[in-house]
């Protein structure tokens, strides 16, 4: 599609940004309401598993489309993802309970992950590896200024309309944007005398389902040293090595093995990772800490996240113009993962609104720096016919970062909340319930879960329900219960901080080589540029 003119590419870019922008705004308008509608559904223990199971379908869904997309083209994965995306939002929206709620967004996963994949690809497709900077920054900023309006957005609906208006609102823009996608992308026809690898999807889903079982069971569920999440990691062990066996004799893998021989590729996916392993796994529990500990209500949490975006867009874009004017990379990741690191130690130490505000912007930064650079880096160390599954490759390492960092991160927060609570209860300072009328008391110990933190219209309700003499009893509970759950976020922030560090250390190792001007050079020269020999031959800006 490179040969298309200019205008041609540009209608077709604003489909695909119109199709991204669907799903992504779709993905954080319900970021700052997730808290309180899990909370209405009586599910807070299944918090992160409305978290990981859109991770885990979309995990699965990038990967497996990567590969087909390149036999079968764009067109038909973008049309599919977009309407099973639709189909899931409007489900999720009718949901009685928190287990039809996971369910529905499952199927919301699929569609997000085949979306993206795609649209990633498509802009390969488009643009040589030296025009894509500035359009790696703009899809970068679709999803920051989905990042600004949507959390506000969902903030605002969940405080003053029913919630099931979070899915349902944004439908009429997937319609717009299938027909978009109908009518102005170009068909490709099916590459002659590809097979299909289905042995080795269905061993690459039998990989990653029960590791990101384990990890989402881990330390929850089930103890780490448990004959469940033993037994899932040996599972998703033995599928692996069967996994690589096969996929290194199949004719047409879903996942060729001789990318990873490719040191930019294998470095950039281990950045990747571990990127998103701090970030998701971190970021995903602000919201807990602006509306638990801050006692910021849904509407005025999105505020707080906001500056965050705000930042990223900007500097993305810009990054990214630049890139594709220099044709340089790596120097924006060795300043932009400082960074993020930065911001994010920042939030070990948030006590206040306004601190919570400035680490925002600064982790906003670091990311719009470094987020164009990998995926830039990854489809330029490779020939243009690997584009869908070398973009694939990267988005299932991230992917699995994410979602094995919220486990993780998860499990943290739930030992430490433990530890915690357990220690807070026992102080000699700990709120006396014993000379309390007993239903009273009982209404009040009602509260003795940081978790009830995030259903603010409740606290305000109780509290006002109650004689006026125990209010100050009520208050202290609520006091501790904020101290409680902030210590156990500085906990979650720490580790997402030293996460980081590793990635900060990995970058120096990536190998930087000029960006092609063009998708014509030949295979030989494009794999040429990665060569795994070559990826700790040096550093280089």
């Amino acid at each position: 599609m490179e040969h298309l003119s200019q205008k041609r590419k540009m209608t077709i870019m604003i489909a695909i940004m119109v199709a991204m922008f669907f799903a992504a705004i779709n993905q954080t308008i319900v970021s700052t309401a997730m808290p309180r509608i899990i909370s209405i559904l009586n599910g807070m223990e299944y918090y992160t598993w409305t978290i990981n199971i859109y991770l885990l379908t979309s995990t699965i869904a990038t990967v497996l489309v990567g590969k087909l997309s390149d036999i079968f083209g764009r067109k038909p994965f973008l049309l599919i993802g977009i309407l099973l995306f639709m189909v899931g939002a409007f489900l999720t929206g009718t949901s009685n309970d928190v287990f039809q709620f996971i369910t529905y967004r499952g199927i919301q996963g699929i569609g997000a992950g085949i979306i993206q994949s795609t649209a990633f690809t498509a802009v390969g497709d488009l643009f040589s590896p030296r025009e894509r900077g500035k359009w790696m920054g703009f899809m970068s900023a679709i999803f920051g200024f989905s990042s600004v309006l949507g959390p506000t957005l969902g903030g605002y609906l969940v405080d003053h309309l029913d919630w099931h208006w979070l899915f349902w609102i944004f439908l009429p823009l997937g319609i717009v944007a299938f027909v978009m996608i109908m009518m102005l992308f170009p068909k490709v026809e099916r590459k002659p005398g590809e097979s299909i690898d289905y042995l080795g999807s269905l061993l690459m889903t039998t990989t990653i389902v029960p590791l990101l079982l384990a990890f989402s069971w881990a330390g929850t569920q089930y103890a780490w040293g448990s004959a469940q999440i033993l037994g899932l990691l040996a599972g998703t062990l033995v599928s692996a090595i069967i996994f690589v066996l096969v996929e290194l004799k199949a004719s047409n893998p879903i996942l060729p093995m001789h990318l990873f021989k490719n040191g930019i590729v294998t470095i950039s996916n281990l950045i990747g990772f571990i990127m998103n392993f701090g970030m998701m796994g971190a970021m995903i529990y602000i919201s807990f800490f602006v509306q638990g500990v801050l006692g910021i209500s849904p509407t005025y949490a999105g505020y707080v996240t906001m500056p965050m975006s705000i930042f990223m867009v900007v500097t993305s874009a810009f990054v990214g113009q630049i890139i594709s004017k220099k044709g340089k990379y790596k120097r924006y990741a060795i300043i932009g993962v400082p960074i993020m690191i930065i911001g994010m130690a920042m939030m070990v130490f948030m006590n206040d609104i306004w601190l919570a505000v400035l680490s925002m912007c600064v982790f906003g930064v670091g990311l719009g720096l470094g987020m164009p650079v990998f995926s830039l880096a990854t489809q330029n160390a490779v020939p243009h016919k690997e584009l869908g599954v070398v973009t694939a490759s990267s988005q299932l390492f991230r992917n699995l970062g994410g979602t094995i960092g919220i486990a993780v991160m998860g499990t943290v927060m739930a030992n430490s909340l433990s530890k915690n609570l357990k220690e807070a209860m026992q102080s000699p300072d700990a709120p006396n319930l014993s000379n309390i009328d007993p239903t009273v008391a009982k209404q009040i110990a009602a509260f003795a879960n940081p978790q009830t933190l995030m259903n603010k219209p409740l606290i305000e309700q109780t509290q006002a329900s109650l004689p006026t003499e125990i209010q100050p009893v009520f208050e202290q509970l609520i006091a501790s219960m904020r101290d409680i759950l902030g210590t156990t976020l500085s906990h979650v922030f720490l580790t997402g901080t030293l996460v980081l560090v590793v990635a900060f250390v990995l970058v120096f190792f990536l190998k930087e080589i000029p960006l092609r001007t063009t998708n014509q050079e030949s295979a030989k020269s494009a794999q040429s540029h990665g060569e795994a020999k070559l990826a700790t031959s040096g550093v280089e800006e």
